[in-house]
């Protein structure tokens, strides 16, 4: 499935690299040296220089020497081939579109809703589920969404309870 990854930003120096706005959680292997990124109705890129530098990625790609080459780029969403099915690096790895339109059940069994977004958030992401009552957002953790099946299609959600105040 080819998938947003990032946005050619501006020139950085004079050698011909790009800053990058970063929209995978797999910097180092979706803008590897050696692999090509793609753009909409425009020839792939191949990437050449690789590198971090205060936080931000800096790529350079395959033809472009200078800045003045790098400048034709800026603004382009760069795009790659992802297997999503393909298993994570750990247990709880999983790709935002394998969640997206899994059900949500409670423990018990009654049926909550669908999955329709994954808000990333810097402390953790949340599940946005779509309910009979409206939205709901739960927190995606272990402890509150203990069983994803994702050939099945399905989780299993413990949702946080509000205690009142004393």
């Amino acid at each position: 499935m080819r998938l947003l990854v990032g946005r050619i930003g501006r020139a950085h120096g004079i050698n011909g690299e790009a800053t990058i706005e970063v929209r995978t959680d797999e910097p180092e292997n979706r803008f590897a040296i050696g692999n090509h990124v793609q753009r909409d109705d425009l020839p792939d890129l191949l990437i050449t220089s690789h590198r971090w530098h205060n936080g931000i990625l800096l790529l350079g790609f395959d033809g472009c020497t200078d800045r003045n080459g790098i400048e034709t780029l800026r603004d382009t969403l760069i795009y790659c081939e992802v297997d999503i099915d393909a298993q994570g690096d750990g247990e709880d790895d999983y790709h935002v579109l394998q969640l997206i339109g899994c059900t949500a059940f409670l423990e018990s069994g009654e049926k909550i809703g669908e999955v329709t977004d994954v808000i990333n958030l810097p402390g953790q992401d949340l599940l946005a589920i779509a309910s009979k009552d409206g939205e709901v957002l739960i927190p995606f953790v272990r402890q509150l969404v203990p069983v994803v099946d994702i050939k099945a299609r399905r989780m299993v959600v413990i949702p946080p309870h509000i205690q009142e105040p004393a």
